[in-house]
């Protein structure tokens, strides 16, 4: 390693970030030592504690009760006297958030005038339209009793047969047994809607015989499907699942192997969101590159999927 590397490595991270002008705390990019000076914007701060990577620093004096401030807005205050440059944690701060139901984070978004993008990507396009990203086998069962053979056609598939396909994948469940009205209504919209997916390039549904989710109702519920896509297992008609699933699987892979990418517009892109365990920066870097992304593909006349309930706070905007 060249001398001063290190040195060269350290500064060429950014020491800490103040979010929004009123901030009263920065957040570490790095770790930070007792006793070295950094520039937050144009202050010269000087550390009076160690701030682990990640963790706020204060950006000046806070007094017990004082309101302390990130993204522009109050969701804390000092439980301690806190100086200029040390580490702010829960050690010396609590939220004034905790229990409210009415909390309103009043900044709007500005409005989107991004023009839509022409660039395309190399996707699969399926019969019925939609286009996916990979090309796969997707083994379903229509209920918990058999999802234990659909992992075990899956693994022996990918072991025996690989190579046709990008993966053979078993989507197990413990649902559609004893299950009624709505509720089975709901499982089985969902595992049609997965059948449907244009991700798979075929479909192996594995049922009992004997449960609620019948193969019948979930095959018509799933009607966008090819019928040289679709292959079905019934565990109580077979001599062995495990073999009949595997040659089902392989007949499928045949077909799907000749499949080719072909180039797609934005508008025929779907993205899901899901979060990926929040950090310190989830919100200032993870969340809003995805929000960028989302917003690109979706002024391109794509889709983007939301799924979690507090990342969806504020997308109304």
């Amino acid at each position: 390693m060249l001398a001063g590397a290190d040195t060269l490595a350290k500064d060429a991270v950014k020491p800490a970030l103040r979010v929004n002008a009123q901030d009263t705390v920065a957040v570490a990019l790095r770790d930070l030592a007792a006793g070295e000076t950094i520039m937050v914007d144009d202050a010269a701060i000087t550390l009076k504690t160690d701030v682990p990577a990640h963790h706020k620093l204060a950006l000046c004096p806070h007094a017990p009760g004082d309101a302390v401030i990130r993204f522009g807005e109050s969701f804390a205050e000092a439980t301690a006297p806190i100086e200029a440059g040390a580490h702010v944690h829960s050690h010396n701060v609590r939220t004034t958030l905790s229990g409210r139901t009415d909390y309103v984070f009043e900044r709007p978004a500005a409005p989107l005038t991004r023009a839509a993008d022409t660039r395309t990507f190399m996707g699969y396009r399926r019969a019925n339209g939609r286009v996916g990203t990979r090309n796969e086998i997707w083994v379903i069962p229509t209920v918990g009793c058999v999802a234990n053979a659909c992992e075990q056609i899956a693994r022996r598939a990918e072991r025996e047969l690989a190579g046709s396909v990008e993966a053979v994948t078993a989507l197990p469940h413990v649902f559609g047994c004893s299950q009624l009205g709505d509720d089975l209504g709901a499982t089985r919209q969902v595992l049609a809607a997965l059948a449907q997916h244009p991700n798979a390039g075929g479909i192996l549904l594995v049922g009992l015989g004997c449960e609620n989710n019948q193969a019948d109702a979930l095959l018509a519920a799933a009607k966008d499907i090819p019928a040289d896509r679709l292959k079905l297992v019934i565990a109580q008609k077979s001599a062995d699942e495990i073999e009949d699933g595997l040659e089902a699987v392989r007949e499928l892979m045949a077909i799907a192997a000749a499949d080719e990418r072909t180039p797609s517009p934005v508008s025929d892109l779907v993205i899901g969101l899901k979060c990926g365990g929040s950090d310190a920066l989830s919100g200032l870097t993870a969340n809003p590159l995805l929000g960028d992304v989302a917003d690109w593909v979706t002024a391109s006349g794509g889709s983007a999927v939301l799924t979690e309930i507090p990342e969806i706070f504020g997308a109304e905007h």
